[in-house]
Formats: C-alpha cells, sequence, structure tokens
C-alpha cells in the first residue's frame, strides 16, 4: 500500500514539532513515494504516553479545518488535502485526519493518523455522529504515528458535511478501546472553500504553538504549585 508524504503533511499542522512542517513545501503534497513496510509499532520506551492518558482525560483542543493544495509536476494534477488534528493542553499529539482527492479521479481516500502503541490488527473504525462505524486499515508506523487509510466516496463527504462529530477509534495495547473525536463542524466550509494560502498556514500555525506552549507552562506551573 502506498503511504504518500501529503498524508504525513496534513496529520500533524501545530506544534513546531509537527510530523512534517507545512511551510516548508506545499509542493511536498503532489509527491508519492512508495510506502515502507508496514512496521510494528516502536517499543514501549519510545512511545508517547497511553492514549486513555493523553486523549481520554485530556481536554482535546482540535485545529481548524485546513485545505491545502498542490500541483503534481508529472501528472499535472491538482491534489488537496482537507485536515484537522486535535491535541492534549500540553500540545501532545492525539489524532489527525484528512481527506485527500486528485483532480479528475472520482475516488478520494481518508487518512487517519493515531499515537504509536496501538494493536495493528484489527485496524482502526472511524464513526460519524451515530452512523455504522467504517473500518480503516492501518498502513505505516512511525516513532511519533501510525497511520491509517481507507477508500470514501461523495456519501462519505455529505455525512462530514452534515455531521457533528467524527470518531476515531483504535484498540490499545490491553486490548481497550480508544476513541478519539474530532468535530465536524467547519468541515463543510473547508472542504468546499478555496485551499489555504501557505503564508498564512504558516501564520496559523505558530499562532497555535505560541497558544500551546502557553497552555503547557500555564499547566506545568499549576503542578509546581
Amino acid at each position: 500500500m502506498k503511504i504518500r508524504s501529503s498524508i504525513v503533511l496534513t496529520c500533524v499542522v501545530a506544534l513546531g514539532a509537527v510530523l512534517v512542517v507545512i511551510g516548508s513545501s506545499a509542493g511536498a503534497l503532489a509527491q508519492q513515494p512508495k510506502a515502507a513496510p508496514q512496521q510494528k509499532a516502536p517499543p514501549a520506551a519510545k512511545e508517547a504516553p497511553p492514549a486513555e492518558s493523553q486523549g481520554q482525560q485530556a481536554v482535546a483542543i482540535p485545529t481548524p479545518w485546513i485545505k491545502i493544495c498542490s500541483t503534481d509536476p508529472e501528472a499535472k494534477k491538482e491534489i488537496c488535502l482537507t485536515s484537522q488534528d486535535i491535541r492534549a493542553e500540553t500540545g501532545q499529539f492525539l489524532a489527525s485526519v484528512a481527506v485527500r482527492e486528485v483532480q479528475d479521479d472520482p475516488k478520494k481516500q481518508f487518512i487517519v493518523a493515531v499515537p504509536p502503541g496501538m494493536q495493528l490488527q484489527p485496524g482502526l473504525r472511524v464513526v460519524v455522529d451515530q452512523t455504522p462505524p467504517t473500518p480503516a486499515k492501518y498502513s505505516i508506523c512511525f516513532p511519533n504515528a501510525c497511520y491509517g487509510d481507507m477508500d470514501i466516496n461523495v456519501e462519505f463527504i455529505g455525512r462530514m458535511k452534515k455531521g457533528q462529530a467524527l470518531t476515531v477509534q483504535a484498540i490499545n495495547q490491553v486490548g481497550r478501546t480508544v476513541n478519539f473525536t474530532l468535530p465536524l463542524k467547519d468541515f463543510a466550509k473547508s472542504y468546499d472553500g478555496p485551499p489555504v494560502d501557505p503564508k498564512v498556514l504558516a501564520e496559523q500555525r505558530d499562532k497555535m504553538q505560541e497558544g500551546l506552549q502557553k497552555k503547557a507552562k500555564e499547566l506545568l506551573d499549576s503542578q509546581k504549585k
């Protein structure tokens, strides 16, 4: 299964220590390198904290829905990604989703990223509001996140536009279901609207990072008292 640099690009937007720096190259959206063989989650010593402590007890802070487009220099086709991620108050990455579309291609792809340490089998599930869950398969893991994807259609996009929340379900190391919920407010506006200017996106990212760093400092100071 292929994983594209654009997938990595959209899955983490804020916090400076992003998985891939968005502002560094908008053209990276168009590249489509072959994926490395599917990997196991990294050893426990290198894993992020358990997802329950990240997402279940911590307050999840969503980034705005963002649409980024770039032209593939070889295929001469535009590739667009509409994405959002959620983070803890400390800035810890919790989860990310993205809709990927290629100009003139009726196929659409839904990309998911969750913290490492999840069970790769049976995969992921994606739920829009109260609709039946849609399964997604993991494609690759890196030290800071594991990625999964699934093919979607216009009906799924329609549910997202009308929905209130989208939940990504993963299975942790002890076999418990971990829910990562992202708000769908403004998804339709971002999806149907023009792409974000890379300069504006960089400014938004820097502003969000400053906010997260401030919250992290406040949290640390409160723990010292």
